[in-house]
């Protein structure tokens, strides 16, 4: 009698930490299915085919910034340049090819280069000087806003290459040419962060820094490389950006670390380092991108939106602490 209450306890318990676990794995997915659920009953507007695309293309420019932002946060790290480094690669793409397609590739590797050279000093004032990543990357975000201004004067840049423009605008099967584009990207980050030896020492830092040092692994070049990734995509999704919006627009990009740190965190990734997953990352990017749509669907005040995203990262990093 007392071997069968035994066995039935054992299975109630294993089937309440299973659920648990399927929770704190998938929890994310349900939420999102959830939202859907509710803003397709609240807007009828929601599911249409233009809205789906217009939805699409509003989540791949944040899906960009927050897979890099991923590779900085599991190393326990931030990045608050981001916005500021995509106006400025988008500034820089958008006056090489104005008017002229035969300087197309040349603006998008001037573009990405631009990106890639702002987190590479990110990444070597952090790691080489032992700056703190908030404050380092705080002042950059300052620098790359005020390059911006300088190199464009302070005034947008129009009249793009039709070329240029159908990267933003363009699609195929259906499908808008940024959506591939994020596909491909988190493709190539998942197999260097999953399958590559790199990819273990970032979670080996994030986990223990010290640890990680007295094992032999190079921290300072696996820090320098995770600014460089933040730094390279948010080039890349200054590129998207320019092209979608037709124009390069010095004052672009402001705010937009918070939803990439939001998209980070909502998915999964932990503040603390060590821990979390590229998915939950693009889930998280949805999820943002979901209710930004839905809540201007809703005309739900723009100040409204702030505190209601700002709430979110909050319960997101309690949520994470206790499960922590």
């Amino acid at each position: 009698m007392n071997s069968q209450l035994s066995t039935n306890t054992y299975k109630e318990t294993k089937g309440k930490a299973n659920v648990k676990h399927m929770l704190s794995e998938y929890g994310i997915l349900l939420a999102l299915l959830g939202m859907v659920v509710v803003l397709t009953i609240l807007s009828p507007n929601f599911l249409t085919s233009a809205n789906m695309l217009n939805l699409f293309k509003q989540v791949s420019i944040n899906a960009v910034l927050a897979i890099g932002m991923t590779f900085v946060i599991l190393t326990k790290g931030i990045d608050l340049s981001v916005g500021s480094i995509l106006a400025f690669s988008g500034i820089i793409t958008a006056s090489f090819v104005v008017g002229n397609d035969t300087n197309l590739f040349l603006g998008i590797i001037a573009g990405l280069g631009a990106g890639l050279l702002l987190g590479a000093v990110n990444g070597i004032i952090v790691a080489k000087w032992k700056v703190t990543p908030f404050i380092a990357t705080l002042g950059m975000m300052a620098i790359a806003r005020g390059l911006t201004y300088i190199y464009s004067e302070g005034q947008p840049i129009s009249g793009l290459s039709d070329a240029f423009l159908i990267i933003g605008t363009g699609g195929f099967i259906g499908i808008p040419f940024a959506v591939w584009i994020v596909l491909i990207t988190f493709a190539i980050c998942s197999i260097l962060l999953y399958r590559t030896k790199f990819g273990r020492y970032v979670y080996a830092v994030g986990g223990n820094e010290n640890a990680a040092r007295t094992s032999g692994l190079n921290v300072d070049r696996t820090l320098m490389s995770v600014y460089c990734i933040s730094g390279l995509l948010a080039g890349l999704a200054g590129v998207l950006l320019t092209s979608r919006i037709s124009s390069g627009l010095p004052q672009s990009g402001v705010s937009y670390e918070l939803d990439a740190i939001a998209a980070v965190v909502i998915g999964g990734t932990s503040l603390m380092g060590g821990r979390g997953r590229l998915w939950g990352t693009l889930v998280g990017a949805l999820i943002i991108g979901v209710l930004n749509n839905g809540l201007d669907l809703l005309a739900v005040s723009s100040y409204w939106q702030q505190v209601i995203k700002g709430a979110i990262i909050i319960i997101a990093v309690l949520v994470d602490r206790k499960r922590t």
